[in-house]
């Protein structure tokens, strides 16, 4: 509604305006081409009021829903009117810098896809367009099985079994939360990678989704197969992500007890809010069991673990860790081996403990759909989940309304 009032609006004193410029021309040949320069409009209407006061009535008319819609788009989107009055739609949209050789052909959901990130990771393949928390658009394919190596999928319109699961989503600008769609079998599939060092696959893909899902993609991907990104060859550990700071302390570790016989455990949940990051990292030394308080702190060099001044592992300690399993197993808490089976909402605030930082799928009622690890449960009931950003954007983390939730799945054991 505001958008057709400001439009109305516009239209109505453009043609005031185009009036009155015919009114001058009437008048003469000199006042017509007068009244193009705005000092000498204004001239043309105090020598000659009785012909522009029509024009100027149908300009006036124009500016009363060019307010009104004005206002009440800042009473709902204030940084959208800004920005329209800063003229923003004037200028050259900045593409998003691609870290990944992504050259695909053809359309997600009728519209043209570029994506700029790319994963294989744990058996999930992303594409995503768009830097934001969510992506314009992206593209969710789950294989049955994670994959290490060279990956060759092909799926036909009439393959059945444990196929590949196919998901696509998208952000309308009206809406706050992307838009699914999910299918299991129908549809052609090729996907030909093969890994290049240090953390990449590089191939062929091609994807035909039935007619109603309006999307057909194909040419050659690079993806990454971890959240770790590399610079001259090495590490950049000022890249934000959690396997960064797992590569940090497991350096870390292994220097400050001059062994890589070191397993850390699962990292805590934490967000990349500033530069400083406090943890209690559990990690296994050989066959004891060591928890660690330590601060990183991110400056030139990335990030560092604080008073971090132990030396480079000898040469000749670099030796295979040899796995015992009757050394290296603990007591197992007493629950399912794969917790997806009889997993719920209700088991899940029953027992939250169980299910924490593992990651989970949540479908709302309204029919928008969300990934992330789950955080834990806040004192009105709500479920929380935290998402990775893309390109080095940390952490963001969204609660949810018992009532809110339409579906809710548990994606690991």
């Amino acid at each position: 509604m505001d958008a057709l009032l400001i439009i109305g609006g516009l239209l109505l004193i453009l043609a005031g305006l185009v009036w009155l410029v015919m009114r001058a021309f009437s008048t003469s040949l000199l006042w017509g081409w007068g009244s193009l320069i705005p000092p000498l409009t204004l001239l043309y209407i105090l020598r000659h009021w009785a012909k522009a006061r029509s024009a100027l009535m149908l300009v006036g008319l124009g500016i009363i829903p060019l307010v009104v819609g004005m206002t009440l788009l800042a009473s709902k989107d204030a940084d959208r009117l800004a920005a329209i009055l800063r003229l923003d739609w004037l200028q050259p949209e900045v593409q998003a810098p691609r870290e990944l050789a992504i050259d695909l052909r053809g359309k997600l959901n009728g519209l043209p896809f570029q994506p700029q990130q790319g994963e294989l990771i744990e058996g999930v393949l992303r594409l995503r367009e768009g830097m934001d928390f969510f992506a314009l658009r992206e593209l969710t394919i789950r294989l049955p099985q994670p994959v290490s190596g060279p990956v060759r999928v092909d799926v036909l319109p009439q393959d059945t079994g444990n196929l590949p699961e196919v998901e696509l989503s998208w952000l309308l600008p009206e809406q706050d939360l992307p838009e699914a769609r999910r299918l299991a079998r129908g549809y052609t599939l090729h996907l030909d990678l093969r890994p290049e060092a240090p953390n990449r696959l590089i191939g062929d893909f091609h994807l035909v989704l039935p007619p109603r899902f309006k999307t057909s993609l194909s040419g050659r991907v690079e993806l990454y197969t971890d959240h770790l990104r590399y610079r001259d060859g090495r590490v950049d550990r000022s890249f934000d992500s959690r396997d960064t700071i797992a590569y940090v302390l497991r350096d870390y570790v292994q220097r400050r007890f001059a062994t890589e016989a070191v397993e850390l455990s699962r990292l805590p949940t934490f967000s990349f809010k500033g530069e400083r990051l406090e943890l209690e990292v559990e990690a296994r030394i050989g066959t004891r069991l060591e928890r660690l308080p330590v601060r990183l702190n991110k400056g030139a060099q990335g990030w560092v673990v604080e008073a971090d001044h132990f030396p480079p592992l000898p040469a000749a300690d670099a030796q295979p860790v040899a796995e015992n399993p009757q050394v290296v197993e603990e007591p197992r808490v007493s629950r399912p081996l794969d917790r997806r089976e009889r997993f719920s909402l209700t088991r899940l605030q029953r027992s939250p403990e169980l299910y924490r930082n593992l990651r989970m799928r949540l479908v709302r009622t309204n029919g928008g759909t969300v990934e992330g690890r789950f955080v834990g449960i806040d004192s009105d009931g709500s479920i929380r989940l935290s998402q990775q950003m893309g390109s080095g954007g940390g952490q963001a983390s969204f609660s949810f309304a018992p009532e809110e939730i339409g579906r809710l799945e548990l994606l690991e054991p």
